[in-house]
C-alpha cells in the first residue's frame, strides 16, 4: 500500500519528523523556492510549512492529491484558507504552542520596565556607571492591570502572582469565577487604567480593540505608570503612547509588538526608538526553542489525525465528522453570524440560544452550532478559535448554549438565528439565510428589526431616532472619508420621525472606528457598530 507524501517545506525539528511516523513518506522542498514547490506539492498528500511559505490557490490548483495544510505556528497569514476550504484542503495549526513563552516575555518587559534594564544594558556598553540614574521601581505590592484575560492573560496573572502584586483584569468575555480564584478583580478599563502601576495588554487586534489605550485612557492613568503590549501591534494607540511619554504622563513603557513591523518604517512608531524610557524587543513572543519544538510536534500529530480521516482539534476550517449536504452551505453563514453577534452584544452573554427554521432543521445541525460558537470567539481571543475548542471556551467563560430546531419558518426557506442574554437582561438577536442559486449570505433580523440585506464583509450598524436628515449627515461624513457604501436598507421599529431606525450599511471598505465615532455624535445615535468579517 502507498504511503501518504508529507512535504515538509521550511526546516522542522528532527522531533516533528518523528511524530509524523514511519506510515507516511516525508519529502523536502524550499517553500521560498516557488518553481520547486509547486513541482513537488503535485505528489503531496499533506504539506507543512513555518511563516516563509506562501500557500495560496496556485498552490492548491498544482495539488490535486492534498488533503491538509499545516502552519506550524499561530498565525496563518501566509495560508489563504478561503481557498482551502473551496479546494477541499483542511487547514491546521498550533495556537497553543506559544502561550507560555508569550506569557513568560510579557512579565520579562513588565520587570525590564521597572528596573530600566535595556538602559542599564546600553549604558554599561558606552563604558558608563549610572547607578543613581538607573533607580527602579519594585513589583512588591504594586496594581497590575491585565488587559484580556483569555489564556495568555491568566498565565500572566499567574506567574505575577508570587510577586506579591494586587491583580486587575479588564475583559468583556472574562470568566469572573476563573478571574478570582487568580486573585483577580473584574473592572472596567477606565477604573483599571486610574489604579494600576503597570497595565500589560493580552487582546486580538479586531477594530474594535485597534486603539483600546489612547490618549484618553493614558491620561487617566498614574504618573507612574508602566504599559506593556506582547500581543499585538496597534492596541496600544502609538502617537499617543510617545507623547504620553515625553511629557512625563506615564513613566514607561515596553512593547514587542507594533502597528507596523519593524517600527522604523511607520512615523509613529519609529519615535519610540528614539526614547529612554522605552524597552523595545523585535516580535519575540513565540520564539523559544521550546515553543518551535511545541508547534512542530502538535502539527505533525494533527496531520496523522487528518490522513487518518479522524478528528483535528487544531483545524480552523473544518469540522469534526461528516456534514450533511443540505447544512454544509449554512457553516460559514453561521460563523458570520457569530462575528456579528459578538460585536454588537460587546460582552459575554449568560445565554446564548442557537435556533435553526426550516427544512435543515430536521438534520444533524451540530456544525452550524460550532460554526456560530467559532465566529462568536474569533475577536474575543487571542489563540485560534477552532470547532473543538470553541464550546469549551464557551464553558470556561460560564455561557450556557442551547440549540434549538423548529421546522416551520414563516418568511424564508431556512433561517438561522443568535439569540444572547446578557447580564444584565438585554437580549441581543441577529438572524441570517441563504438566498437565491448562488445562496448569498442574508442578513434578514437584527435585534428584532426585519431585513432582507447582504452580510457583506464589512458593514456599518446604527440605531438612531428618524428624522429628516440623517442618512444625509452619515452619508456624507462616509463621503468625505473616502469609504464608499455599496447597499443599504433603513428597518424602523413604528412609523413616522421619532421612530428608531436601523441601518446596515454594506461598505467596500473598512470603516475606521474613529469615523463611526464622529457619525454616531453627528446623529445622536444610540449604538453603532462596524463589523468587517473574518475567514
Amino acid at each position: 500500500m502507498t504511503r501518504p507524501v508529507v512535504l515538509i517545506a521550511e526546516e522542522l525539528s528532527p522531533a516533528t519528523v518523528e511524530v509524523l511516523g514511519p506510515d507516511v513518506e516525508v519529502r523536502s522542498v524550499d517553500g521560498t523556492d516557488r518553481s520547486a514547490l509547486l513541482t513537488a506539492v503535485a505528489q503531496a498528500d499533506a504539506l507543512l510549512v513555518r511563516s516563509a511559505t506562501l500557500v495560496d490557490a496556485e498552490v492548491y490548483a498544482a495539488a490535486p492529491k492534498l488533503r491538509v495544510v499545516a502552519r506550524a505556528g499561530v498565525g496563518l497569514d501566509n495560508v489563504d484558507v478561503p481557498a482551502a476550504t473551496a479546494a477541499g484542503v483542511m487547514v491546521i495549526n498550533a495556537p497553543t504552542s506559544n502561550i507560555v513563552s508569550a506569557a513568560e516575555l510579557a512579565v520579562t518587559l513588565i520587570l525590564a520596565s521597572l528596573r530600566n534594564l535595556g538602559r542599564a544594558d546600553a549604558s554599561m556598553k558606552q563604558g558608563k556607571w549610572e547607578r543613581k540614574a538607573l533607580t527602579g521601581t519594585e513589583l512588591l505590592g504594586k496594581t497590575v492591570g491585565v488587559v484580556g484575560f483569555g489564556r495568555i492573560g491568566q498565565l500572566v496573572a499567574e506567574r505575577l502572582a508570587p510577586f506579591g502584586v494586587h491583580l486587575l483584569a479588564y475583559d468583556p468575555y472574562v470568566n469572573h469565577t476563573r478571574a478570582a480564584e487568580l486573585g483577580a478583580r473584574v473592572v472596567e478599563l477606565d477604573e483599571l487604567m486610574r489604579e494600576s502601576d503597570v497595565v500589560t495588554v493580552h487582546m486580538p487586534k479586531t477594530p474594535e480593540t485597534t486603539g483600546l489605550i489612547g490618549a484618553e485612557q493614558l491620561a487617566m492613568a498614574k504618573p507612574t505608570l508602566h504599559v506593556v503590549n506582547a500581543a499585538r501591534g496597534g492596541l496600544i494607540d502609538e502617537h499617543a503612547l510617545v507623547e504620553a511619554l515625553t511629557s512625563g504622563r506615564i513613566a514607561g513603557a515596553a512593547l514587542d509588538v507594533y502597528s507596523s513591523e519593524p517600527p522604523s518604517a511607520s512615523p509613529s512608531a519609529a519615535k519610540l526608538l528614539e526614547l529612554d524610557n522605552v524597552t523595545l524587543t523585535p516580535h519575540l513572543g513565540a520564539s523559544t526553542a521550546e515553543a518551535q519544538e511545541k508547534a512542530g510536534t502538535a502539527v505533525a500529530q494533527s496531520v496523522r489525525l487528518a490522513l487518518a480521516g479522524e478528528l483535528v482539534p487544531d483545524a480552523v476550517n473544518v469540522a469534526g465528522g461528516a456534514i450533511d449536504d443540505l447544512v454544509r452551505p449554512g457553516v460559514a453563514l453561521a460563523d458570520r453570524l457569530g462575528q456579528l453577534f459578538t460585536v454588537m452584544a460587546g460582552e459575554a452573554p449568560e445565554l446564548l440560544d442557537i435556533v435553526i427554521r426550516g427544512e435543515i432543521a430536521s438534520r444533524d445541525v451540530t456544525a452550524l452550532k460550532l460554526s456560530v460558537l467559532r465566529g462568536v470567539f474569533r475577536s474575543v481571543v487571542t489563540e485560534q478559535v477552532s470547532y473543538v475548542n470553541a464550546p469549551v471556551l464557551a464553558e470556561e467563560r460560564g455561557i450556557t448554549v442551547n440549540l434549538e430546531t423548529h421546522e416551520g419558518t414563516e418568511r424564508f426557506r431556512n433561517e438561522i438565528q443568535v439569540r444572547g442574554t446578557l447580564r444584565d437582561g438585554e437580549v441581543v438577536s441577529v438572524s441570517g439565510t441563504l438566498s437565491g442559486v448562488d445562496q448569498i449570505h442574508k442578513l434578514i433580523e437584527v435585534a428584532g428589526h426585519p431585513l432582507d440585506v447582504t452580510l457583506s464583509d464589512h458593514l456599518m450598524m446604527i440605531r438612531y431616532e428618524d428624522r429628516p436628515g440623517q442618512i444625509g449627515q452619515y452619508g456624507a461624513l462616509l463621503g468625505e472619508a473616502g469609504v464608499n457604501i455599496a447597499g443599504m436598507q433603513v428597518s424602523r421599529a413604528g412609523d413616522g420621525p421619532g421612530a428608531e431606525a436601523l441601518v446596515i450599511l454594506n461598505l467596500d471598505q473598512s470603516a475606521p472606528r474613529e469615523l463611526a465615532e464622529r457619525i454616531g455624535e453627528a446623529i445622536g445615535a444610540r449604538a453603532i457598530h462596524t463589523v468587517d468579517i473574518a475567514y
